[in-house]
């Protein structure tokens, strides 16, 4: 260690001026210069998350969206640290002013994507890639504000007592990394939970321009001229008072934004322990919509068509014992009810507040019929996939996989090898399976279709034909399939038949004519190894 009043060493930056005067012992001030480090490093963390919960919220894919915030913040905080050297003779200055900045930027970032998302997303044309083009451009600001920080704060903490380079790029980096763990520990487990998604983000700016403005001001106040502290003061308290505005108008801000995204109808929005739920309209005669953190799982117009080309083809063979995985809105199960024979239906659905909402809403309960109101039917709060690795061989007839869409990176799980392996064991040796695995024009469906004959079944594919677009604006509108596909599989050598239920939809089989109306489908078709025939659509 360097005596504090040596004068500077060899290779010390030319304006160095000898340690600053403190109001603290030094001691004290190198640990208030960590501290700082820590919650710097914490909000900093917390502006990432974030960014990628929010675009996979309303953008979807996850992965993309994470290799998307981290590639450019990442790029973007070398960039930053390079450009901190220019301001290394004013670091108090520089470092209140990025904190600032970094303040309001990252606060704000929710809510900005949110009412671009909100009120641009359904213009079309260039704008339709606003969220994507503004999710980058935070990333990009972010991420050079926060590379800027630790070349600063190397700076200051070299200010009150010079050491050996390796001693602090140590410490620095030690408050850095364990600030980040705190920052990434607090965003799922209190932020969120507690706060939500746009107040937590204020919430962190507010304790970022804190942290940042009580360094400077008040530890480094004699590095600062008279001009520059009343103008940090005055920017800093700008930005508190901005920060608590929006924090204030969070609520409205959000409901507007629902209105503008759902419609007006919007009848209830709840956050459950696993997802967003909003439901639209199931009053007054108008339809009722069921969405998921923002995607359209069940819409009144055409939903029974979808449940109906689920259920009743797997239901077509013995089915006393039925499994549903997933279905906790309970219109797959209103559908398994209306076969007398059926003896038990067992639903497993990981979101008990869905189940809860199905239960009571008078609009969603009388859309599924009441179906939990029946004896025949058990619900299990628990993960689709444990659940199957617990269940007793050969326990089921029929398995309704009635799960989340197979291109949403979270249920990848549940269509994997794997997954279709436990399905089959649970099933008894006359039984089916029957998934819905998106669009038959996409290479998701027949990926999916692939998957099940590798855990040993076979596989009859069909579709249905004619489904709205939902307000998913994280597809454009134009691209958006107006099919949808489902796989009915056994596990016996030869692929089941799909027979015609009275109580279902009418399903006739695809002609060569069909298919070369859609070449694509036709190609996915040939990739899946498939005959063509063995696609089938209802005819309503």
């Amino acid at each position: 260690m360097i005596d504090p009043h040596a004068p500077a060493p060899p290779g010390a930056p030319p304006g160095w001026a000898g340690p600053a005067l403190l109001p603290v012992r030094p001691g004290t001030g190198r640990f208030l210069v960590l501290v700082c480090v820590f919650v710097c490093a914490a909000c900093g963390l917390v502006y990432e998350l974030e960014l990628v919960a929010f675009a996979s919220y309303l953008i979807g894919d996850p992965v993309t969206q994470a290799s998307v915030v981290l590639s450019v913040m990442v790029f973007a905080m070398g960039i930053g640290s390079l450009a901190a050297k220019r301001l290394r003779w004013h670091a108090a200055a520089g470092f209140g002013a990025i904190e600032t900045a970094l303040a309001l930027v990252g606060g704000c970032s929710a809510m900005a994507l949110y009412a671009v998302f909100a009120w641009t997303g359904g213009w079309g044309g260039v704008w339709s890639d606003g969220p994507r083009c503004l999710l980058v451009a935070f990333s990009l600001a972010i991420g050079l504000l926060v590379g800027a920080e630790v070349p600063l704060l190397m700076e200051l903490i070299q200010r009150i007592r010079r050491q050996d380079a390796g001693g602090v790029v140590a410490d620095l980096f030690a408050a850095d990394y364990v600030g980040a763990l705190v920052g990434g520990l607090a965003f799922p487990f209190l932020l969120l939970p507690f706060l939500g998604q746009l107040t937590g983000a204020l919430v962190t700016g507010t304790v970022n321009v804190v942290a940042g403005g009580a360094l400077v001001l008040g530890l480094f106040r004699h590095d600062l001229t008279r001009r520059a502290r009343w103008t940090l003061l005055l920017a800093g308290v700008t930005v508190l008072a901005v920060l608590a505005s929006a924090a204030a108008l969070a609520d409205e801000f959000e409901r507007a934004a629902r209105h503008a995204v759902y419609g007006a109808d919007v009848r209830v929005a709840l956050r459950t322990d696993v997802q967003e739920v909003v439901l639209t309209g199931g009053t007054d005669g108008k339809p009722l919509d069921l969405f998921l953190d923002g995607r359209l799982r069940a819409g009144g117009r055409g939903e029974r068509r979808y449940h109906e080309a689920l259920v009743h083809p797997a239901l077509s063979g013995p089915h006393a014992r039925v499994l549903v995985l997933g279905g906790g809105d309970g219109l797959a199960a209103r559908e398994v009810l209306r076969h007398p024979d059926v003896r038990r239906v067992d639903i497993v659905e990981l979101d008990a507040g869905l189940v809860r909402l199905a239960r009571s809403d008078p609009g969603l309960s009388d859309l599924n019929d009441h179906a939990y109101g029946d004896r025949r039917v058990h619900v299990t709060t628990a993960d689709a996939l444990g659940r199957l690795r617990h269940a007793r061989k050969g326990a089921y007839d029929v398995v309704v996989a009635d799960l989340p869409d197979p291109g949403i990176t979270a249920s990848t799980k549940l269509y994997s090898q794997e997954f279709y392996g436990l399905a089959r064991r649970v099933l008894a040796p006359h039984g089916r399976l029957v998934v819905h695995a998106g669009p038959v024009t996409t290479r998701a469906f027949w990926t999916v279709d692939r998957t099940l004959r590798a855990a040993g079944f076979s596989t009859t594919p069909y579709r249905v034909l004619g489904f709205p677009a939902g307000p998913d604006r994280s597809t454009r509108a134009s691209r958006a399939p107006h099919d949808w596909g489902f796989l009915l599989a056994a596990p016996a050598p030869t692929a089941p038949r799909l027979f015609l239920d009275p109580k279902g939809p009418h399903l006739r089989t695809l002609t060569e004519a069909d298919l070369r109306a859609d070449e694509r489908a036709a190609r996915r078709a040939r990739i899946g190894g498939l005959p063509p025939s063995t696609l089938v659509h209802p005819r309503y």
